[in-house]
């Protein structure tokens, strides 16, 4: 086991947050999705065809490095479906499809996946997903079908027929989600539904995106806590902030070694995948929620305004816990995976 990045993928780790801290600040975060943004960060970096295969026009890498860059895009917020696209490329290597791999590794495709089951009839799908991530901005649903007795994965356009998209409300208003509903739209059966692997592999893409949020929130109040002034001295030089500040770092340093954790075992150990991706939403969900929060709550009255950043990365920690099931039902996982 590997819990420490290599000189590639601290290489990729850089160049992402170098590219992000231009690119994509957060004042412009808080304009939402921008598509010459997104443009951008796969013309430039070629990031969702990270771990496309090479066949398809990708860079064939790995698990860990798609962490790498989840943890980077978290940190600066990015708004629009980068998560959403890479959902859909886990899916996609359990059933490899060369005309969408191709296109999401060109970035001409921005694709969704969702774990809802359709009905398929032949050609065509019906259902309605009721919280699809970025099921606005994607080109391209992927989701298990029922065709008969088989369950399949299929890929339906969304800007075709029989496709009604409704943008929600959402708390985490930097990164939409939509309810679509699928009439007899046409729809492309890409092969059976694999029966393990891409809800794991899911979460711990997912716990990648939440680590780096909760870095970007840590950082950021250890930084206001060294200028900040109250009663004459500097907050984080009372005893009270600094308990809290490290017990976020602690909860940040579990979370990185969970997340390197089954990031390694998505690439090299298969079989202990299942227990390591319940684990990390079980655990790294709760806790980037908890960091998010104390860094709202150290910044007192100036955190709750609209105004200051700390409800950016609040609402996205929040939106992200629930985003695959919450901790409990994870931690109700763990509990089968490990007989207890």
């Amino acid at each position: 086991m590997k819990l420490v990045l290599s000189q590639e993928q601290q290489e990729l780790r850089a160049a992402v947050r170098d590219f992000l801290r231009t690119a994509s600040p957060l004042p412009k975060v808080r304009e939402g999705y921008d598509p010459q943004v997104y443009a951008r960060l796969n013309g430039e970096l070629g990031l969702s065809g990270l771990i496309v295969p090479e066949e398809y026009g990708g860079a064939g890498a790995g698990m860990s490095e798609l962490a790498v860059a989840l943890e980077e895009t978290g940190a600066a917020l990015l708004p629009g479906p980068f998560l959403a696209t890479a959902f859909a490329a886990l899916a996609l290597s359990q059933v490899p499809d060369k005309e969408l791999q191709t296109g999401i590794a060109e970035g001409r495709i921005a694709a969704t996946f969702d774990h809802t089951e359709l009905s398929c009839d032949g050609g065509t799908a019906s259902g309605a997903p009721a919280q699809v991530l970025s099921g606005g901005e994607a080109d391209v649903l992927v989701a298990p079908a029922r065709d008969g007795d088989a369950l399949v994965m299929v890929a339906v356009e969304l800007a075709g027929p029989g496709v009604t998209r409704t943008a929600l409300e959402t708390l985490d208003l930097t990164r939409g989600q939509a309810r679509i509903v699928l009439d007899g739209a046409p729809a492309r059966v890409l092969g059976p539904a694999p029966q393990t692997g891409v809800f794991d592999r899911l979460c711990v893409a997912l716990a990648a995106e939440q680590l780096g949020v909760m870095r970007a929130a840590l950082d950021a109040i250890v930084a206001y806590a060294k200028i900040r002034v109250a009663f004459g001295r500097y907050i984080g030089s009372y005893q009270g902030v600094k308990h809290k500040l490290a017990d976020m770092h602690c909860k940040l340093e579990q979370a990185e070694s969970i997340v390197r954790y089954a990031a390694w075992a998505a690439d090299e150990s298969p079989a202990e995948l299942p227990e390591a991706a319940a684990l990390a939403q079980a655990y790294v969900g709760r806790a980037c929620f908890e960091v998010a929060r104390d860094h709202l709550l150290l910044h007192g009255g100036i955190g709750y305004t609209w105004e200051h950043d700390a409800h950016l990365f609040y609402k996205r920690a929040k939106a992200d816990e629930v985003l695959l099931g919450p901790p409990r039902i994870h931690r109700a996982r763990l509990g089968q995976l490990l007989e207890l």
